[in-house]
């Protein structure tokens, strides 16, 4: 068996000294165009800040109400203002890569709208190739290190 991955256009690095600063590179991101269609994932180990910059991400975007969590529903759809959508998966409890082909999800991956894929990495190989892959990797206190990937071209546009 071959291993391959997706080729990195670019990489960008950059430090959080604290959730201001996710929020921030959140609303950065909304500002871009190319977000409204665009599909991230999301890496780091629990409790780095992956669903947190979602949440920063989702309001900058104008979504309101609750911004809940998909861990266990392993999706949350949102309506965007100007009639786009968004899509925030969590794949953590994924077993098996095939749960995402049994969970009818690349149907949803198909449709217009922003993907948002935290733990992408349990969908395995079925998961369509992202244009921006975030790692968050937590410091010592409330710190994080964040490197930004662009995968596409589209992904090139939505660099910080």
């Amino acid at each position: 068996m071959t291993l391959t991955h997706s080729p990195i256009l670019e990489t960008r690095l950059q430090d959080w000294p604290d959730e201001a600063a996710c929020e921030a590179s959140a609303c950065v991101l909304a500002a871009r165009p190319a977000i409204v269609d665009a599909a991230i994932e999301l890496h780091g180990p629990l409790g780095a800040g992956k669903t947190t910059f979602v949440r920063h991400l989702l309001r900058s975007l104008g979504v309101t109400g609750r911004i809940k969590s998909p861990t266990y529903t392993v999706m949350e759809p949102y309506a965007l203002p100007g009639g786009s959508t968004a899509a925030h998966f969590d794949f953590y409890r994924f077993t098996d890569p095939r749960e995402w082909l049994d969970a009818g999800l690349r149907d949803v991956y198909a449709q217009p709208g922003l993907k948002l894929a935290e733990w992408p990495e349990r969908a395995g190989d079925l998961l369509p190739l992202a244009d921006l892959a975030i790692r968050i990797e937590p410091g010592n206190d409330e710190t994080r290190r964040v490197q930004w990937q662009a995968l596409t071209a589209r992904g090139l546009t939505l660099l910080p």
